[in-house]
């Protein structure tokens, strides 16, 4: 095992590893209920269709019983190709690259980094590392650089660089550029994404040919100005809230192999729950024992505590759960604040498949000096919640647009 005071080069700047995680960059599901899920995903939160992939066809895939849909979906709320995935549980549980043990219904948490070379510098030092790694590669669709590798409890934890972007005209790339994938590491350098649209011009490709689904729900809501299918934008994913079997082991690995750090722990009914933060929000995952899940009434079928999906502002936080909720979409309220630190206003949806979705507007961040603001200085949420808020020095500084809200 290589020395952990080692110190690599990450962009000219010395870090305790060769590479820095920037954000939380896509995540996903295996569901039971597809079609409950797309539509709770699509018409409901807003997630658009980028691909979609048919697992079913899959030499691995089994050929008998009653699977369902057994397509993939890749969804976006921007313009990343991806930033949420739900795929079919009863097909993925056969696929032999991934295995998933019977509580994991999280397909894939994935975080971006800065550069191809960190990716590639990544795989080796989880090698170095002894740290269990699923595949290295470049993924199709999405055209993202990866490497995977299991965390203590069988979630998958990816790594990425470049994932392709959907622009103005909402095509993805054809699946004729799907040459470009690759299932083991790749040399550097790489030719750049314009390059390699270029080839494809010269090879005679429609690079115009990919896929691209429409809005089916009429624009009928007014959001800040513009006019939506629904009355909220989301506009940011994250955090991830984990179930697992010994927080203190799953803490080690986020902080020593991925370069997490510690924002807070609170003990709550005994158990103790650590928060933990990738860039300048509060927290980026939040680990939390099992035995926490029948406390808190959530679904004993998953090791997904949450799923955060960030609206625009407070007034969408308001109106989408005034709009989920007659949408019969039910919400749970057994969630406290102390299993949420840095977030004020929230509201907690379950998914078809009883995954808990968490919606909010606000998070939390984290300066220079790293420290979070203390709890006597948190915002206190009423029962009854406001028409209007006072700001806090931080409200709104996370939001982060890629473009117009539709």
């Amino acid at each position: 095992m290589a020395s952990s005071s080692a110190r690599y080069s990450v962009g000219g700047v010395l870090m305790p590893r060769p590479f820095k995680i920037r954000r939380l960059g896509h995540f996903g599901f295996n569901a039971d209920k597809m079609t409950e899920g797309l539509d709770f995903y699509g018409r409901l939160l807003g997630f658009r269709h980028s691909d979609i992939l048919d697992f079913g066809k899959m030499p691995w895939a089994p050929k008998s019983g009653d699977l369902g849909d057994t397509r993939g979906y890749f969804m976006r709320y921007g313009t990343d190709h991806h930033a949420f995935v739900l795929f079919n549980k009863r097909v993925l549980d056969h696929r032999p690259d991934r295995k998933f043990a019977p509580e994991v219904t999280v397909n894939q948490i994935t975080w971006q980094c800065g550069s191809l070379k960190e990716i590639m510098d990544a795989h080796t030092y989880f090698q170095e590392r002894g740290v269990p790694i699923q595949r290295v590669g470049r993924d199709m669709p999405g055209s993202n650089w990866h490497v995977y590798v299991y965390d203590p409890d069988g979630h998958t934890i990816e790594l990425y660089y470049g994932i392709e972007q959907i622009g103005w005209n909402q095509l993805s790339k054809p699946t004729e550029m799907y040459y470009r994938g690759f299932r083991e590491k790749p040399s550097l350098p790489q030719v750049s994404e314009i390059a390699e649209v270029a080839e494809a011009f010269e090879k005679g490709m429609d690079v115009f040919g990919g896929n691209r689904t429409r809005e089916a729900t009429a624009e009928t809501y007014e959001v800040e100005g513009v006019l939506l299918p629904r009355p909220f934008k989301i506009t940011k994913i994250g955090p991830v809230g984990l179930f697992v079997a010994d927080v203190a082991r799953a803490e080690a690995f986020y902080v020593e192999h991925l370069g997490f750090v510690k924002s807070e722990e609170t003990v709550y009914r005994g158990a103790r729950c650590v928060f933990l933060r990738a860039g300048t929000e509060h927290h980026s995952v939040g680990l939390f024992p099992r035995e926490l899940r029948r406390t808190l009434g959530l679904s004993e079928h998953t090791t997904c505590m949450s799923f955060g999906a960030e609206v625009g502002s407070y007034t969408q936080l308001r109106e989408a759960v005034t709009y989920l909720k007659s949408n019969g979409v039910t919400f749970v309220d057994s969630i406290p604040p102390e299993l949420y630190p840095g977030i004020d206003y929230s509201a907690f949806a379950l998914d078809p498949d009883g995954h808990c979705v968490q919606l909010y507007y606000y998070m939390e961040q984290v300066g220079w000096d790293g420290k979070v603001r203390p709890a006597s200085e948190r915002r206190a949420v009423p029962a009854v919640w406001p028409e209007a808020l006072e700001p806090l020095s931080d409200t709104y500084v996370d939001q982060v647009y890629q473009g117009p809200l539709g």
